[in-house]
């Protein structure tokens, strides 16, 4: 199945686009996602958080994705 990634901040610059299709298996959670993100993408390692929503809400890693969902990464915000 196919979903929507959408990243901002820090996680656009990582990424190859900060908008992109990406192909995952049935049941894929959040926290599948996120390791293989961590494993395409070593950078992501080295935030001290990243969040994930689905749509307009945030999502915890148990979260299964459906197909042509749109997920988006959220990294730590910095700022004063």
């Amino acid at each position: 199945m196919t979903i929507q990634l959408l990243a901002f901040g820090i996680a656009k610059d990582i990424l190859p686009n900060a908008q992109m299709e990406i192909e995952i298996a049935e049941s894929t959670t959040i926290g599948d996602l996120k390791a293989h993100l961590f494993e395409q993408y070593p950078a992501f390692q080295q935030l001290r958080s990243l969040s994930f929503a689905v749509g307009t809400d945030y999502e915890k890693d148990g979260r299964i994705l459906k197909d042509m969902e749109e997920v988006v990464i959220i990294p730590p915000v910095s700022g004063g």
